[in-house]
């Protein structure tokens, strides 16, 4: 009897643990599920824009990112794609805002709405090109690798071209002539490093390109110089000749002037 007695105890133990067991499966299969599932394309839109309102950028991120999963045809799913990337931007993941960007400039050539996401797109690398010493003045932003910026200035001059009437158009103008000047004065910065090396056809290329590429640019004096030193370090001295009649006509007043004739900063 006391045989069957601790049989019997230790089976009960055992469907005991068995429930538990089950109870705690339970217990924990909502967490695995999508919080998602069930919920309808309306309501999930709906969601997502009741924390876009609040400013809640992660929560709308997740539930636009849901909603673009479950219902990529649905109605509201053209604008879910935009204020994805909008939310993206907010949340300062310009990465994500710019890949969600271009997703929906080819899902959406001919979208009413096209040229919101190319100056969303913009916007987000010229965010990705900042740095916060800038506006304090401490650092040159334009000696920095300017990857980011090139691309804020591919950005907008394609918005602009595509949709020169776009509302955005304005504003993606006056940032193009700042980042045109930026990117001028980085190329410049890079010249004058390649003639204080004596590597003088560089610092040219780099000079010429400036011209050639941001005529409209006020570094474009400074690239003129840049092309007469290194010109004159090659012993080209008919091209630099040339090139700085076009200096004297066009900035007479130029700092490397004096007296009319150009005074080199790196040649002896």
């Amino acid at each position: 009897m006391r045989v069957f007695s601790a049989a019997n105890r230790f089976g009960a133990l055992a469907l005991s643990l068995a429930l538990l067991a089950g109870c705690a499966s339970n217990d924990t299969a909502p967490e695995d599920e999508d919080e998602f599932s069930g919920v309808q394309e309306r309501e999930l839109y709906e969601l997502a824009r009741t924390a876009l309102d609040s400013n809640r950028y992660p929560i709308a991120i997740e539930r636009l990112e849901a909603l673009d999963t479950r219902y990529p045809f649905g109605p509201h799913a053209e604008q879910a794609q935009l204020e994805l990337i909008y939310a993206y931007y907010e949340n300062s993941d310009w990465e994500e805002a710019r890949a969600a960007a271009s997703r929906f400039i080819r899902l959406h050539p001919d979208h009413p709405q096209a040229d919101y996401a190319y100056y969303l797109r913009g916007l987000s690398a010229w965010q990705a090109g900042r740095f916060s010493l800038e506006r304090l003045r401490l650092i040159d932003i334009s000696k920095r690798d300017l990857g980011a910026s090139r691309d804020a200035y591919n950005d907008f001059r394609e918005l602009i071209q595509r949709f020169p009437q776009s509302d955005y158009a304005p504003d993606a103008q006056q940032r193009i002539v700042y980042l045109r000047d930026l990117l001028a004065r980085h190329e410049l910065h890079v010249a004058d490093y390649y003639l204080r090396r004596g590597a003088y056809l560089a610092a040219v290329e780099r000079g010429r390109w400036v011209v050639e590429h941001y005529p409209e640019s006020s570094a474009t004096r400074d690239a003129l110089a840049t092309m007469i030193e290194g010109y004159q370090g090659l012993g080209m001295d008919d091209r630099a000749g040339e090139v700085l009649a076009v200096l004297r006509e066009n900035a007479p007043d130029h700092e490397q002037l004096r007296g009319g004739r150009f005074v080199p900063k790196h040649l002896d």
